[in-house]
């Protein structure tokens, strides 16, 4: 566990760290790239356009995330989406929601939901069926992380038969909530036959984390690869963090697919997934509380290098709408729909152009 000492020792040596190496260029590995859809739902649209637009784009998967279609539990649709994607030589991926509960009944209930989306999954093709634990730490039960965590191992075993009858994988994501060691343990206690990684490179900074060791822990056991960047910077009660535009953030992404590359199954698709529009969190990391309370077990190497990343790095001071937020978006709709795009399409462009992703479009 981080200790105040810790904390104190580490920005000594943060100070001494060394820039993180840009490795070897992605060129030596093909990544078929698709874009997470759930980064286009200011645009509400169903399965179908969302389609469309991937195709359109010349993209080699879609990955369908909290679909807002009105088929989006009917297994004819599933049939439908399986079609289209069959016939475009598209791969897809999808997935439910997070796993823990706060009430009694939640068990159950937890089960039910992800059986529906394992069922889901392999009706439209998917070889996963991505699941959480929590939204991010807030949203944990009011248990010791170590509990939290043997309660979504349990939901896990509870499926274990029928995800291996359907031949696909639980995909956990690394959110909010835990750091990618507990997230690791998660999957290797549960059993790397059934469960792997949904590796996302945005979650990491909330949880104090630097994305490159996300990708070392995480890389091995990866069923699916994420990018989203981040600001990442000093503030006066901590660290803050910001998503922003891929290529507009402190993360080296050359770095990020390089290393990604060298630990990441073959086969396994990346996928473009910026999300604009919220505003800077600050981290309170260096109060005690962050960690005996967060993240206990904390480990000072990978403060370390999370903390020399934000030494490295500045405010995201371009001009940006950030209106995110339940009470505030409707308001301001069209003009978020219109910033999204953009930051998807710019988004696109680095990862095709600075980041040598995708197959299709090269024509």
């Amino acid at each position: 566990m981080l200790t105040r000492r810790d904390l104190l020792r580490s920005s000594l040596v943060a100070g001494m760290a060394a820039a993180v190496p840009t490795l070897a260029t992605a060129a030596t590995r093909e990544w078929r790239l698709g874009i997470n859809t759930y980064c286009l739902r200011f645009w509400r649209w169903n399965d179908r356009q969302l389609f469309d637009y991937c195709q359109k784009e010349k993209l080699d998967a879609m990955f369908l995330q909290d679909s807002l279609d009105p088929g989006v539990m009917k297994p004819e649709h599933w049939a439908e989406v399986r079609a289209w994607t069959k016939d475009a030589g598209m791969h897809i991926e999808t997935g439910g929601p997070s796993l823990l509960y706060k009430t009694p009944d939640g068990f159950a209930k937890s089960v039910a939901t992800l059986r529906q989306h394992i069922n889901r999954a392999k009706a439209m093709g998917s070889p996963i069926v991505r699941a959480l634990l929590a939204g991010d730490r807030y949203q944990m039960p009011d248990l010791p992380v170590e509990q939290s965590v043997e309660m979504g191992l349990k939901i896990l075993r509870e499926v274990r038969s029928q995800v291996i009858d359907a031949g696909i994988k639980v995909g956990i994501e690394n959110h909010k909530d835990i750091q990618a060691w507990r997230t690791r343990q998660l999957i290797d206690a549960a059993g790397t036959d059934f469960v792997g990684s949904y590796l996302d490179t945005g979650n990491p900074v909330f949880v104090a984390e630097h994305p490159l060791t996300t990708v070392d822990e995480l890389g091995p056991v990866a069923v699916s690869f994420h990018l989203r960047d981040s600001v990442v910077y000093e503030q006066a009660g901590g660290i803050a963090v910001q998503w922003v535009p891929l290529g507009e953030g402190t993360v080296d992404f050359k770095a990020v697919v390089a290393r990604a590359a060298e630990l990441i199954p073959a086969g396994v698709h990346i996928y473009c997934k910026p999300i604009t529009a919220r505003p800077p969190v600050v981290l309170p990391v260096y109060g005690e509380e962050f960690w005996t309370k967060w993240f206990p077990g904390g480990r000072t190497k990978d403060f370390v290098r999370f903390e020399a990343m934000a030494k490295r790095g500045q405010p995201w001071n371009k001009p940006h709408l950030m209106a995110d937020l339940n009470d505030v978006r409707d308001k301001y709709m069209d003009a978020l729909k219109i910033q999204q795009m953009e930051h998807m399409t710019q988004s696109l462009a680095y990862c095709r152009k600075e980041l040598g992703l995708g197959i299709k479009w090269r024509g």
